[in-house]
Formats: structure tokens, C-alpha cells, sequence
């Protein structure tokens, strides 16, 4: 009886508020548009995201309290011998992967071009403000004040000198060499596609030739002047190398900067806004057809227009909300639209579809009041989905900020949407409706003549005025139903057809072959965490994550090792655990060195106190130009006067050697060496950069959408206990946990990662599959009185022809979303695709089939005109119409 009582309020309130909207069409047809007027100016507020990383990182992860620390022990600036590439990068900087086309990167013509390379970006200048800024102006310093560089760079001068003395020079070797002044130095991340050579009289590998050679250039960016001017120089320098390589056609060069994934992440919407433009005028075209009759007279070309208007009033107005907030803008954004535009269809078809079965001869208020009463109580509940879905997703429980923006801004557009629905479309429902009333063309405006004077007419006239009243006979008597529109029967052939009995065994057949390749893809399920999989293609970013998967990939990035507090080096047991959870990497490691040292002397490593180890660390072995840049590695804290000062923190930088699989295999070392780092007696952590990305990311991804199912589900099941029948809400729980299973199994297989764009995209599959969905299954757990069949076949009619339309319109808008060659709108359309693809099928055949022999039973011995959603028992109507030679005008009813 609640459920009864609060239906019927609900749709006498629509009732209401459709009379109410109708009665003041010109207010209700010009607000939006004025407010989406005033909003729009706000433009020019426009703003970019500049941040990427803090879009596609979790936003709270270990990682990132982990980097925070050893910012503070060891910043970036305090390195003054040596930065280890990948292991803390700075603000600012420009970076090349060198390779040669034909032979080795190391032979003397190829070496020499590139320490002529080297030497045109030390000597590049950059004009600001009246002065050229040059390398030397913006680079890190050493102790000796002189720009840091990488060590390959000393090694090939170091060749490049022998070679000019006829000289022999010191072996080259890989991944750890030893340079001239004795110092041991890491390259394996600037030398690759190295092929080495082992001599019987020595256990290190040796370079034979190699591939590639990566070049890294740091630069300083403290305040907004010297930002400015390392901006500029990073445009300066890829043009350089741009140049560089036109006149060398034998090497490859691949720039990369600081600001390279900002830029071509960013070129995603560029690049989208022709295919864009294209979507809307496909879109156009199907919206204006869907809307179209042969009928002249009750045909709605323009509404398909005016829909797509109302859409995108509603779009450019939470653009503007969005602008004056201060939100910025990046290139997930561009799956905004066509949420807004799958919501806004199928309530504008849905609306259509209700009008074509009202009466004519009722007034235009009682026929927009009537459209209300039955669309807008599902409408509403489709649109209630769309925000908890979207809205929990945008709360700050979400750890991905790309997710959470992206939630905010389509929950804003939805709401908008949703209200422009109710004013503006509506009134153009009116609009069109008095059209109709005064018996004029639906797409012309102009008043169709009588059949007597249509006669006389062009054959091409008069099938453009085609009406159907021109072909009825003129009797006066007609039999009628409330809420019905045609006097012919609507064409039930597919409802007839997919609830034949001998279809539905091949519809179970497709569903099970559905759900099976649904699960194979789930298993696949992989996480896609790599910013450059997001980025356009051909650009410079891809292009040099490619170079550095092909030639790099022989080991991971360097990883620091950091003990962050005081510890007992000096002590056996605590060096036997350091040198024990560094076996197996390649590692540059003060703590080995040292002991090596110790040992050449013939002193003894274990039976020192803690002042003598100190001292002979600082005073001694720290002093030797080979390990003086161990100084880097080590904090000392000052104790009382007199004593020997403390080591507070120190670190060790180790690399492991990887596969093809390499984030996967890191992602399993930092769990290992985190695990290890808990039941360690020397406290310690590990950080290189990319862990921010590998932190917990499956779970900052997934999170969102497992809260957005969640309570999805709770929303519905508390509606069932109050608005909508019972079963509406576990059928509908049913349906949108299929068609996220299968959109998530068949992006899988399609190859599309589990990243922060599919995940928006599955979020998003929630609310468009409760609109495909939702008004058939309200539709058929509502009637009363017939078989499954028969209401199956009823709700096919009502429903099926709005949610085609929507799927027809929704998909061909997608189509040119393919063109765009980029990754972010790749896995975008792949996955709005799935979602209209697996919703079509389940409105369409799997639940017309399954419903027929499945819960809610139907009631039988109730009146043959019992069939409406919650309208009681019907009777029926015998009109006697009185026509006049426009229009019905009056006419006198028995009951």
C-alpha cells in the first residue's frame, strides 16, 4: 500500500509539474538557453591541467609519504657528484635516447656524433629578457661548480682522447664501469642493446658494442623566472635535436622533457576536435531520421534537434559552473559528452515515444501532463542511478584524482542535463504539439490543405504532404482507448519473434557464450599504470617509452635503498643483513666499498668500535678521490663536543635485472622488499619515482568502481522497499552486474588495460545500462492480468523503439572517436562501445527471453484491460468523433 500510496503521488506530482511547464513555454524554453549564454562567457577562465602526475597517481599512497622522507634526507641538489638517472628526478630537465641505424652507437664515427650532439646542447641559448641563457646557466652544479653530466659521456671523451693519442683507454663495462679518475659509476640506464664479452682473466663483462645511448640533462627551476627560462630551453632543445637529426640521418634520436607527458597527454583534445565535431553532425542526422514519420502531420524531425540542443545547452552550462569553480581541464574529459549524450537520449526518446501514445484530440497541457505522469518517475530513478554511481565516485574516498574530477564534472553535466529535459525539451514538446493541434507539417510548419485540394497537387506534393487522417474514412464512429494512440495495431513482428519458443533456447545459448567470454576476459584482467599508454600517438612521449622498452629494459630503474635511521654498521650481524638483502642486485654500495677497503689494508671489519669505524669513514676512506662521492650517501649528525659524530642515514642504490614483463616484476619487488623492510632489525625503506604509479594503483583504480556498484545496489534495493515494484530492483541489480561483467571481460579481450579511462567508462556502463534497462523491466513487473509473454511482447513495444533509437544515435557518435589516433580515446571508445553493445543485447534479446519463464508471475482472471504501470483497471470507451475538415473538435462519449 506505501508503494501504491507514493506512485501515485510521485506521478501526480509530474502530473502537475508537466501542466505547470506547459502552461509557461516561453520561460521554460528561455532560461536555459540564457543561462547557458551567461555560463558560457566564462570561458575565458579556461584553464589546463598542468599536473599530470597528480591526475594518474593514487593520491594517498605509501610511495609518495616514502618519497616525502628521502626528499628530505637526500634532496635532489645536495647530489654533487652524481644523479642516478631514474632514482630522483628533478623539476626540470631534457633527455635523449641516442641510437644508430647500421653498427654500433660506440663506433668512432657514431661516438663522435654524439659528443657533437652533446656539445650543441651545452652550447644552446635561450633569449629571455634580454639576455641568452645557455646550459651552464640552468644546470645542477657539482662541489666544483661545473654542470653535472652523464658518466657515458665522460667515458666516450675518455675513448675519444685515446683515440686522438693513439692511446689505448680503459675498458668499457656494463652495467657498473670504472672511470678514469677510479670512481665506479652505473650505466646501465644510459647505455642499451648492449651485446658484452667475457676474457678468462676477468669476471666482468665487457662492452663488445651497443644499441642506444641515453643522454639526461638537469636543470634548475627554483623560482618562476628560472622555470620560465627551463621551459623555454626544453623547447629550444627538442628543436635542436630536431635539427641535429635531419642532418644525421644515420642516428635515431627520441627527445623527452619534463614537460613531454603534460604536452601529449594534452593533445588528445586537440586532436578530438574534428572527430567530435563529426560525431554531432552523425548524430544529428540519426536523431532528426529517428524522429521522422511518413506521417507529415505527427512526424518530429526538429525534436531530434532540439534534444541534441537541450543536450548540449546542458553541457556548455556545467562547462561554466566548472570554469567558475576554478576546475581544470584535461583530456579524460572527452567521455563527459557522451555520458551527458546517452542519458539525454534516452529520456528525449523516451518522451517521444510517450507523446505518439497519447490521444490527439487532447489539449496540449493534458498531453505534456500525461508524458510526465508516465516518463518521468523512471526517468528521475535512471538519473538518481547516474548521480550515486558518478557521485560516490567523486567524493574524496576516490584515491585517483583523474577518476574523481571526471566523476564531479559528469554527475554535474548529468543533473543539468536532467533539468533541461524538464524545461527546455518539454517545452519544445509543446511547441510541436500545437503544430500538431493545428494540422501543419511537422518539418515545414506549413498548414497541410484538404484532401479535396491535395488531390489537385504534384504526386511529389502530395507525398510530402502525406497525412495519415487523408486516407481514414469519414465515418463518425470510433472505438477508443484512454492513453491510446492509433486506431491500427503497432507492429509486434520482434517481440513476436525473440519470444518464439523455438528462439529462446539460441538467446540462452548467447547468453552462456557471453558470460563464458566474459569470464576468460576477466581472468586476463591486467592494470594499466603507465602514464604513457594514455598519451596521443606519434607523439614524442610514446616514441621514447617504445625506445626505452626496446633498448632499456635489461634492468629496472634504480632503486634506493635508504636506512633513514641510526644503525650499528659496525656491528657483524647488521653488515651481514645490509650485504644480504643487496645479494643479487647490481648495486654501488658505500657500506661494500668501505669493507673492501678495510680489507685491501689489512684492518679489521668486525672487531672496530663504533668511533673508530666512524672515524676511519670519514677521515680516511670518504677522503680517497675514488669514493669521495660516497659523501652523497651518508648523513652524519653532530654529537657532543669531543665525540664522533653519528651516522643518522645513509643509502644504497641497487638494480635488478628484469624481463619483458618489467612492471609486473617490479610491482612484486616492492611488495617483497616492503614485506622485508617489516621484520628487519635495521630499519629501512625503498623509493624510486615510478612507485608512486605500482603503489597500490589496481586498488586506487578499482576502488571507485566497486563503491559506485555498491551502492548502485543499495540504492536500489532501498527503492524496492518504497517507489518501484520489488522485482524491478533485483532484475535491474541482475542486469547491471552483467553488463559490467561482460564490458569488463570483453575490453579485456579487446585489449584495453584495467586504467583510470576504462574504469570511468565502467562507472559510467552503470547509469546507461539502467536506461536501456530500467522502463522495460518496470514496464513488465508492473502488469498484471496476461502471460509473461504477452507483457514481455507489450514492454518490447512501449520501450524497444526509444532504446534502439538511443543505441542507433549513440553508437554511430562513437564511430568517429575511433579515428582519433590516440591511446586515451582508443580505450575510450573501445570500452562506450562495449557498454551500448552489451546493454543493446540485454534489453534487446536476453531479457525478452529470460523474462518469459522466469519470476514475476502474472495473475490470471483480471480484465483483459488490465495492462498499465500502476493505472488500475481500465474501461471502455466508446467515442463518437465529430470531425470538421481540420481537426477533431469536440466529440460525445459512452461508457
Amino acid at each position: 500500500m506505501l508503494r501504491q500510496v507514493l506512485q501515485a503521488g510521485l506521478r501526480s506530482s509530474f502530473q502537475a509539474l508537466g501542466r505547470f511547464v506547459a502552461s509557461h513555454p516561453v520561460f521554460f524554453a528561455s532560461a536555459p538557453v540564457l543561462v547557458s549564454v551567461l555560463l558560457g562567457a566564462s570561458f575565458s577562465r579556461y584553464r589546463v591541467e598542468g599536473n599530470v602526475e597528480s591526475l594518474l597517481v593514487p593520491k594517498h599512497s605509501l610511495a609518495k609519504i616514502e618519497g616525502n622522507l628521502v626528499d628530505s634526507l637526500f634532496p635532489v641538489n645536495r647530489s654533487k657528484h652524481t644523479l642516478y638517472s631514474d632514482l630522483q628526478t628533478p623539476s626540470r630537465y631534457g633527455r635523449v635516447i641516442v641510437t644508430s641505424r647500421r653498427g654500433s652507437i660506440l663506433d668512432p664515427l657514431h661516438t663522435d656524433l654524439v659528443l657533437k650532439l652533446h656539445r650543441a646542447v651545452v652550447q644552446l641559448q635561450v633569449p629571455v629578457l634580454g639576455f641568452n641563457y645557455s646550459f651552464s646557466h640552468l644546470c645542477l652544479l657539482d662541489d666544483k661548480n661545473t654542470c653535472i653530466i652523464d658518466d657515458i659521456i665522460r667515458a666516450l671523451e675518455d675513448s675519444q682522447s685515446a683515440r686522438f693519442a693513439n692511446r689505448s683507454s680503459l675498458p668499457l663495462r656494463y652495467p657498473i664501469t670504472r672511470l678514469a679518475d677510479g670512481r665506479m659509476a652505473y650505466i646501465g640506464h644510459q647505455l642499451g642493446g648492449v651485446c658484452t664479452v667475457y676474457f678468462h682473466w676477468s669476471p666482468v663483462r665487457r662492452v663488445r658494442s651497443a644499441r642506444a645511448l641515453q643522454l639526461t640533462y638537469y636543470l634548475q627551476a627554483r623560482g618562476a623566472l628560472t622555470d620560465r627560462v627551463a621551459s623555454q630551453w626544453e623547447q629550444a632543445f627538442c628543436g635542436e635535436l630536431g635539427q641535429f637529426g635531419a642532418g644525421h640521418p644515420e642516428l635515431s634520436l627520441y627527445p623527452f622533457t619534463s614537460s613531454s607527458l603534460r604536452t601529449d597527454f594534452q593533445a588528445s583534445s586537440v586532436l578530438a576536435r574534428r572527430p567530435l565535431l563529426a560525431s554531432v553532425c552523425v548524430c544529428l542526422v540519426l536523431a532528426v531520421g529517428c524522429c521522422s514519420m511518413r506521417d507529415c502531420v505527427r512526424a518530429k524531425p526538429w525534436l531530434g534537434l532540439l534534444a541534441l540542443l537541450s543536450i548540449a545547452l546542458s553541457g556548455l552550462t556545467a562547462a561554466g559552473i566548472l570554469n567558475l569553480t576554478g576546475t581544470t581541464y584535461n583530456s579524460t574529459y572527452l567521455g563527459v559528452p557522451f555520458i551527458l549524450l546517452g542519458h539525454g537520449l534516452f529520456g528525449t526518446f523516451e518522451m517521444l515515444s510517450s507523446w505518439r501514445r497519447t490521444r490527439e484530440d487532447q489539449h496540449v497541457k493534458e498531453r505534456v501532463a500525461s508524458v510526465f505522469s508516465d516518463v518521468m518517475l523512471r526517468y528521475s530513478g535512471a538519473t538518481l542511478l547516474h548521480q550515486v554511481s558518478l557521485g560516490l565516485a567523486a567524493s574524496p574516498l576516490t584515491n585517483l584524482e583523474a577518476v574523481r574530477l571526471f566523476c564531479r564534472c559528469a554527475a554535474l553535466g548529468v543533473t543539468v542535463g536532467y533539468l533541461y529535459t524538464l524545461s527546455f525539451y518539454a517545452t519544445c514538446l509543446v511547441a510541436t504539439g500545437y503544430l500538431e493541434t493545428g494540422y501543419r507539417h511537422g518539418c515545414f510548419c506549413r498548414r497541410v490543405p484538404k484532401k479535396g485540394a491535395l488531390d489537385t497537387k504534384p504526386r511529389w506534393y502530395r507525398c510530402l504532404m502525406y497525412t495519415r487522417y487523408q486516407d481514414e474514412t469519414h465515418s463518425q464512429t470510433h472505438s477508443h482507448t484512454p492513453n491510446s494512440t492509433h486506431t491500427h495495431t503497432p507492429n509486434r513482428c520482434y517481440g513476436d519473434w525473440i519470444t518464439n519458443t523455438y528462439v529462446k533456447p539460441f538467446m540462452v545459448l548467447l547468453y552462456l557464450v557471453y558470460i563464458s567470454f566474459g569470464l576468460m576476459g576477466f581472468l586476463q584482467v591486467s592494470q594499466g599504470s603507465e602514464p604513457s599508454s594514455l598519451v596521443a600517438m606519434d607523439t614524442g612521449t610514446l616514441l621514447y617509452a617504445r625506445a626505452q622498452q626496446r633498448y632499456f629494459s635489461s634492468y629496472s630503474p634504480v632503486i634506493g635503498f635508504y636506512v633513514y635511521e641510526s644503525a650499528p654498521y659496525w656491528n657483524t650481524s647488521v653488515q651481514r643483513d645490509l650485504l644480504e638483502y643487496a645479494k643479487g642486485f647490481q648495486r654501488i654500495s658505500w657500506l661494500e666499498s668501505y669493507l673492501d677497503y678495510l680489507t685491501e689494508r689489512n684492518l679489521s671489519t668486525t672487531s672496530q668500535s663504533r668511533d673508530s669505524f666512524t672515524r676511519m669513514l670519514r677521515l680516511s676512506f670518504l677522503r680517497q678521490p675514488q669514493f669521495a662521492h660516497f659523501a652523497d650517501d651518508i648523513i652524519f649528525a653532530e654529537r657532543d663536543e669531543g665525540e664522533e659524530p653519528e651516522m643518522a642515514a645513509s643509502r644504497v642504490f641497487l638494480v635488478a635485472k628484469t624481463t619483458e614483463n618489467k612492471r609486473e616484476e617490479m610491482s612484486v619487488l616492492l611488495d617483497t622488499l616492503r614485506r622485508l623492510s617489516l621484520t628487519s632489525r635495521v630499519r629501512f625503506l625503498i623509493f624510486n619515482p615510478s612507485f608512486v604509479y605500482l603503489d597500490r594503483y589496481a586498488t586506487a583504480v578499482s576502488s571507485p568502481l566497486r563503491h559506485s556498484l555498491m551502492a548502485v545496489l543499495f540504492l536500489l534495493g532501498l527503492s524496492s522497499l518504497a517507489v518501484v515494484e520489488p522485482l524491478v530492483a533485483v532484475w535491474l541489480s541482475l542486469t547491471l552486474l552483467s553488463v559490467q561483467f561482460g564490458v569488463l571481460g570483453f575490453m579485456t579481450l579487446w585489449g584495453v588495460e584495467l586504467d583510470c579511462v576504462s574504469v570511468l567508462c565502467l562507472i559510467s556502463a552503470l547509469g546507461h545500462s539502467a536506461d536501456c534497462c530500467g522502463p522495460l523491466l518496470a514496464t513488465f513487473s508492473s502488469g498484471r492480468g496476461d502471460s509473461r509473454t504477452v507483457w514481455v511482447r507489450l514492454a518490447l513495444e512501449r520501450h524497444g523503439v526509444p532504446s534502439l533509437q538511443t543505441l542507433i544515435c549513440y553508437t554511430a557518435a562513437l564511430l568517429p572517436l575511433a579515428a582519433v589516433r590516440s591511446n586515451l580515446t582508443r580505450s575510450l571508445f573501445r570500452c562506450l562501445v562495449l557498454t551500448a553493445f552489451c546493454s543493446a543485447l540485454h534489453a534487446l534479446a536476453f531479457l525478452p527471453t529470460l523474462l518469459t519463464f522466469l519470476p514475476p508471475a502474472k495473475k490470471t482472471g483480471s480484465r483483459q484491460g488490465d495492462r498499465g504501470e500502476g493505472e488500475g483497471l481500465r474501461e471502455e470507451v466508446e467515442c463518437v468523433e465529430m470531425v470538421d475538415s481540420t481537426r477533431v473538435v469536440d466529440q460525445i462519449t459512452t461508457v
